[in-house]
């Protein structure tokens, strides 16, 4: 009985549709027409911003490595000279006062950048307004123009500024410090400068690494009883590794490509005699105005590139190796 009744249903139930090859072919095209349609999409939205890097980025670039093997001048294209202006730059001492001048920069600057932004960040670390209104004012400076900063501090350095005055007030001196004009005050008031305004910048990423460190390693750190000073050394230093590694990076890019600093400080005049040069600033000064050496220039950035690269190479086997 229930065989019939299995036999009768089925006899009533439609068979099967048969797979139609042509239909799935052409349902496999349109998703290939459709998967293509969205890759052209997604590389239109790319488009500018390649473009962008092309123009301004590589095409200089690739323009600059052709130029360091000529004598081109600002009115003429130039001849190839090989490695003539690489030979020149290494006999030029205003070439290896710029280097000595941008190589101190980063010594003396770079770990002021890695370990005061780190301790601000862990004072000012927290939810109440007062920390709130600190890590604002500490970061006011970075928003601020960097050519403003430095006419700011000309003023307040100047022989009849506010610290030469107010030293002779209090009769703590009894001339005034030549900041703007003795070569390596100069040049360690530009990197006081660099400090200040970059505490505010390196804080906040500090910031940021800090809120990823639990908190219950400072709580048992305190049971323990470790201090502040201890917790520091044991818990925000270990904490912020890699963090730290990437500031020292950022920092020593940054610290070897200083220009606004100095060239307001020395009012674009590179110091007394030429002293206060740094690699930017020879750049800027050797490839400019009517008489600019483009070839000779362009072989300095060269340099230049080649000691950020070396920088960045050995930052990164040292993160590596500490990893």
């Amino acid at each position: 009985m229930n065989g019939s009744k299995r036999q009768e249903r089925s006899a009533h139930e439609p068979a099967a549709r048969p797979v139609n090859k042509i239909e799935t072919a052409s349902k496999t095209v349109r998703d290939g027409h459709r998967h293509v349609s969205q890759c052209n999409g997604a590389y239109l939205f790319v488009l500018p911003a390649v473009l962008i890097l092309a123009v301004f980025v590589l095409a200089p670039f690739v323009n600059t490595i052709r130029y360091a093997f000529t004598d081109a001048t600002l009115f003429y294209s130039g001849s190839f000279v090989g490695l003539n202006n690489f030979r020149t730059l290494l006999t030029d001492p205003i070439f290896w006062t710029a280097m000595l001048n941008s190589s101190l920069y980063v010594v003396c600057v770079v770990p002021f950048m890695v370990i005061l932004p780190l301790i601000l960040a862990s004072l000012v670390a927290g939810d109440s307004r007062i920390l709130g209104f600190f890590r604002t004012a500490f970061y006011v400076p970075v928003v601020m123009s960097a050519v403003v900063v430095g006419l700011i501090w000309t003023n307040i350095l100047d022989t009849n500024g506010l610290i030469n005055s107010a030293f002779q007030a209090m009769h703590i001196i009894a001339k005034p410090i030549p900041f703007l004009t003795d070569r390596w005050l100069l040049l360690f008031s530009a990197m006081f400068i660099t400090i200040w305004l970059g505490l505010g910048y390196y804080m906040i990423i500090y910031l940021s690494a800090l809120a990823n460190i639990d908190d219950s390693l400072y709580e048992a750190a305190s049971i323990d009883g470790a201090g502040p000073i201890r917790q520091f050394l044991s818990i925000t230093m270990p904490g912020c590794r890699s963090t730290i590694v990437l500031i020292m990076l950022m920092s020593s890019i940054a610290a070897f490509r200083v220009f606004n600093e100095v060239y307001v400080l020395t009012g674009g005049s590179n110091g007394i005699g030429g002293e206060d040069v740094t690699m930017t600033m020879l750049i800027k000064s050797e490839g400019t105005g009517l008489t600019a050496r483009v070839g000779y220039t362009s072989a300095i950035s060269i340099v230049l590139i080649i000691v950020l690269g070396t920088l960045i190479l050995l930052q990164t086997l040292l993160q590596r190796k500490k990893g």
